[in-house]
């Protein structure tokens, strides 16, 4: 659905060089590994969190799947050219469609592939409608029955996803990313929810996140958790990577924008990919 934390090291000057060192290596490890992906096939699937719903300037030629030149996806192909690059990430996908519509472009020789998929299966963006237009209540009602649909049936159709990306490309890097919390706890909003509905909301996604990864680690795929990223960007924050509610565009509420995929998902999956 993370990360680029900025940390003060106040060390001795040794102990800042053994840093820069190892800061080196771990880049030097990063660019390998991504040039080893971009030698392959580059396959993006999942929701609108990769299509980038939110971020802009989509390519009119995928209608309503809205796919962005601004997510994460189109930037890691643009700054590593990979062999070949399918973007079929789709905005409303739920783990049905990504099997029946998107698996297409897999094969032996895909090397890389990232998805992001389980909120639309969970309800989502019914929980978010349930929560700006009706009471408290009913909002915490609907995130009960979501988190439940997260621990019953979700777990089964992620893994008939992940089993379905395995057999088409057995020798993929396969990247799964999560889903940001969407508000800063006693934040800047003054109006909207209250705060025990953006805690619930928040919790919910959390317990979504675990979930997806669990199931990726259990088939060997690698999760990116975008949390850590989005940390002081939510709603709330004064300085948010996501829409809130969109009157003019109801269907980017709730999607990070072009600083959420360029500063939060594209270093998250730059770094796992």
């Amino acid at each position: 659905m993370r990360l680029s934390r900025i940390t003060a090291y106040m060390f001795s000057l040794l102990l800042a060089v053994a840093f820069a060192l190892t800061g080196a290596g771990v880049a030097q490890a990063d660019q390998s590994s991504g040039q080893r992906a971009a030698a392959t096939g580059y396959v993006a699937l999942g929701d609108s969190y990769s299509s980038g719903v939110g971020a802009g300037n989509y390519d009119s030629g995928s209608g309503d799947c809205k796919r962005s030149t601004r997510a994460y996806p189109a930037l890691w192909a643009a700054a590593h050219s990979p062999s070949s690059f399918n973007f079929v990430a789709c905005s409303g996908a739920r783990t049905g469609d990504v099997l029946s519509k998107q698996l297409g472009p897999l094969n032996s020789g895909t090397g890389l592939v990232s998805l992001s998929i389980g909120g639309n299966d969970a309800g989502f963006s019914d929980v978010m409608t349930t929560c700006v237009l009706q009471s408290e209540s009913n909002c915490l009602a609907r995130v009960d029955e979501a988190r439940k649909y997260v621990d019953s049936t979700l777990p089964g159709n992620l893994d008939k996803v992940y089993d379905a990306i395995r057999a088409k490309a057995p020798s993929a890097r396969v990247v799964v990313l999560g889903y940001p919390r969407f508000y800063k706890l006693n934040g800047s909003c003054t109006t909207g929810l209250s705060e025990r509905e953006r805690s619930a909301i928040n919790s919910a996604a959390d317990h979504l996140n675990s979930a997806t990864a669990k199931r990726a680690a259990d088939h060997g795929f690698t999760f990116g958790d975008v949390t850590g990223a989005f940390t002081g960007h939510e709603i709330c924050s004064g300085s948010a990577w996501l829409h809130s509610v969109n009157w003019l565009n109801i269907g980017e509420s709730y999607h990070p924008t072009a600083a959420g995929q360029s500063g939060g998902y594209l270093p998250v999956f730059t770094s796992a990919a």
